[in-house]
Protein backbone atom coordinates (compact mmCIF):
# COMPACT_ATOMS: atom_id res chain seq x y z
CA UNK A 1 0.00 0.00 0.00
CA UNK A 2 1.18 3.53 -0.73
CA UNK A 3 2.25 5.33 2.43
CA UNK A 4 2.08 8.79 0.94
CA UNK A 5 0.69 10.56 -2.09
CA UNK A 6 3.32 11.41 -4.64
CA UNK A 7 3.24 14.99 -5.89
CA UNK A 8 1.61 14.84 -9.30
CA UNK A 9 2.10 17.53 -11.91
CA UNK A 10 1.26 17.80 -15.57
CA UNK A 11 -1.93 17.89 -17.59
CA UNK A 12 -5.22 16.69 -16.16
CA UNK A 13 -4.84 13.42 -18.09
CA UNK A 14 -1.28 12.91 -16.82
CA UNK A 15 -2.35 13.53 -13.23
CA UNK A 16 -5.18 10.99 -13.47
CA UNK A 17 -2.82 8.47 -15.11
CA UNK A 18 -0.38 8.86 -12.22
CA UNK A 19 -3.04 8.95 -9.51
CA UNK A 20 -5.05 5.93 -10.63
CA UNK A 21 -2.43 3.27 -9.71
CA UNK A 22 -1.86 5.01 -6.36
CA UNK A 23 -5.59 4.86 -5.59
CA UNK A 24 -5.72 1.24 -6.70
CA UNK A 25 -2.86 0.30 -4.38
CA UNK A 26 -4.53 2.05 -1.43
CA UNK A 27 -7.97 0.46 -1.84
CA UNK A 28 -7.26 -2.99 -3.28
CA UNK A 29 -6.52 -4.73 0.03
CA UNK A 30 -8.84 -2.66 2.23
CA UNK A 31 -12.34 -4.06 2.77
CA UNK A 32 -13.79 -1.10 4.70
CA UNK A 33 -15.68 1.11 2.25
CA UNK A 34 -15.63 4.15 4.55
CA UNK A 35 -11.85 3.99 4.84
CA UNK A 36 -11.53 3.67 1.08
CA UNK A 37 -13.88 6.58 0.45
CA UNK A 38 -11.93 8.73 2.92
CA UNK A 39 -8.60 8.01 1.25
CA UNK A 40 -9.95 8.46 -2.29
CA UNK A 41 -11.58 11.78 -1.38
CA UNK A 42 -8.30 12.96 0.12
CA UNK A 43 -6.19 11.81 -2.83
CA UNK A 44 -8.43 13.44 -5.43
CA UNK A 45 -8.75 16.63 -3.40
CA UNK A 46 -5.00 16.96 -2.86
CA UNK A 47 -4.11 16.16 -6.47
CA UNK A 48 -6.56 18.49 -8.17
CA UNK A 49 -7.34 21.14 -5.54
CA UNK A 50 -11.10 20.83 -6.00
CA UNK A 51 -13.43 22.97 -3.85
CA UNK A 52 -15.22 19.94 -2.37
CA UNK A 53 -14.55 16.23 -2.86
CA UNK A 54 -16.53 13.51 -1.17
CA UNK A 55 -19.08 10.78 -1.04
CA UNK A 56 -22.74 10.37 -0.23
CA UNK A 57 -23.83 6.85 0.77
CA UNK A 58 -27.22 5.36 -0.02
CA UNK A 59 -28.91 4.64 3.30
CA UNK A 60 -32.55 3.73 2.96
CA UNK A 61 -34.33 6.27 0.79
CA UNK A 62 -31.72 9.00 0.93
CA UNK A 63 -28.09 9.85 0.36
CA UNK A 64 -26.21 10.45 3.61
CA UNK A 65 -22.96 12.40 3.79
CA UNK A 66 -19.87 10.21 3.88
CA UNK A 67 -16.15 10.96 3.94
CA UNK A 68 -15.19 14.25 2.30
CA UNK A 69 -12.61 17.01 1.99
CA UNK A 70 -13.68 20.64 1.93
CA UNK A 71 -16.14 22.95 3.67
CA UNK A 72 -19.35 22.02 5.47
CA UNK A 73 -21.74 19.97 3.33
CA UNK A 74 -25.38 19.01 3.11
CA UNK A 75 -26.01 15.96 5.30
CA UNK A 76 -28.95 14.25 3.58
CA UNK A 77 -30.23 14.35 0.00
CA UNK A 78 -33.40 12.76 -1.35
CA UNK A 79 -33.40 10.58 -4.45
CA UNK A 80 -33.89 12.69 -7.55
CA UNK A 81 -32.97 15.96 -5.79
CA UNK A 82 -30.00 18.03 -6.90
CA UNK A 83 -27.10 16.67 -8.92
CA UNK A 84 -26.30 13.90 -6.41
CA UNK A 85 -29.88 12.68 -6.06
CA UNK A 86 -30.37 12.83 -9.84
CA UNK A 87 -27.19 10.81 -10.42
CA UNK A 88 -28.50 8.20 -7.97
CA UNK A 89 -31.89 8.13 -9.70
CA UNK A 90 -30.50 7.96 -13.26
CA UNK A 91 -27.59 5.71 -12.28
CA UNK A 92 -25.23 7.66 -14.53
CA UNK A 93 -22.51 10.28 -14.23
CA UNK A 94 -23.66 13.88 -14.50
CA UNK A 95 -21.30 16.71 -15.46
CA UNK A 96 -22.60 20.20 -14.69
CA UNK A 97 -20.57 23.06 -16.25
CA UNK A 98 -22.58 25.72 -14.37
CA UNK A 99 -24.55 24.68 -11.29
CA UNK A 100 -26.79 27.74 -11.62
CA UNK A 101 -28.16 26.17 -14.81
CA UNK A 102 -29.01 22.78 -13.22
CA UNK A 103 -32.71 22.60 -12.30
CA UNK A 104 -33.09 21.89 -8.58
CA UNK A 105 -29.39 22.31 -7.77
CA UNK A 106 -28.80 22.14 -4.02
CA UNK A 107 -26.54 25.02 -3.03
CA UNK A 108 -24.65 23.68 -0.03
CA UNK A 109 -22.10 26.41 -0.77
CA UNK A 110 -22.48 29.47 -2.96
CA UNK A 111 -18.80 29.08 -3.88
CA UNK A 112 -19.55 25.92 -5.89
CA UNK A 113 -19.76 26.77 -9.60
CA UNK A 114 -19.40 23.43 -11.44
CA UNK A 115 -19.84 19.82 -10.41
CA UNK A 116 -19.44 16.18 -11.40
CA UNK A 117 -21.20 13.30 -9.68
CA UNK A 118 -20.35 9.65 -10.38
CA UNK A 119 -22.41 6.68 -9.16
CA UNK A 120 -20.65 3.94 -7.19
CA UNK A 121 -22.27 0.57 -7.90
CA UNK A 122 -22.04 -2.87 -6.30
CA UNK A 123 -23.71 -5.71 -8.17
CA UNK A 124 -25.38 -3.18 -10.47
CA UNK A 125 -26.97 -1.19 -7.63
CA UNK A 126 -25.94 2.37 -6.72
CA UNK A 127 -24.59 2.30 -3.15
CA UNK A 128 -22.97 5.74 -3.10
CA UNK A 129 -22.03 8.69 -5.27
CA UNK A 130 -18.73 10.51 -5.65
CA UNK A 131 -19.44 14.25 -5.68
CA UNK A 132 -16.82 16.81 -6.71
CA UNK A 133 -17.41 20.56 -6.81
CA UNK A 134 -15.23 23.30 -8.24
CA UNK A 135 -15.19 27.00 -7.46
CA UNK A 136 -14.74 27.64 -11.21
CA UNK A 137 -17.15 27.21 -14.10
CA UNK A 138 -16.61 24.44 -16.67
CA UNK A 139 -14.04 22.54 -14.61
CA UNK A 140 -15.16 19.01 -15.49
CA UNK A 141 -15.08 17.32 -18.87
CA UNK A 142 -14.89 13.92 -20.54
CA UNK A 143 -11.41 13.33 -19.10
CA UNK A 144 -12.75 13.67 -15.54
CA UNK A 145 -15.77 11.51 -16.40
CA UNK A 146 -13.60 8.73 -17.85
CA UNK A 147 -11.09 8.61 -14.98
CA UNK A 148 -13.55 9.13 -12.14
CA UNK A 149 -15.73 6.32 -13.49
CA UNK A 150 -12.62 4.09 -13.56
CA UNK A 151 -11.87 5.07 -9.96
CA UNK A 152 -15.50 4.38 -8.97
CA UNK A 153 -15.12 0.79 -10.17
CA UNK A 154 -12.25 0.32 -7.69
CA UNK A 155 -14.60 1.13 -4.82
Amino acid sequence: MAEHLDIIEGSKEERYEALYPQIKSVVEDETDSIANMANVASMLHETFGFWWTGFYRVIGEQLVLGPFQGPLACTRIKKGRGVCGTTWQKEETIVVPDVEQFPGHIACSSASRSEIVVPIKHDGVVVAVLDIDSASLNTFDDTDKLWLEKIAVLL
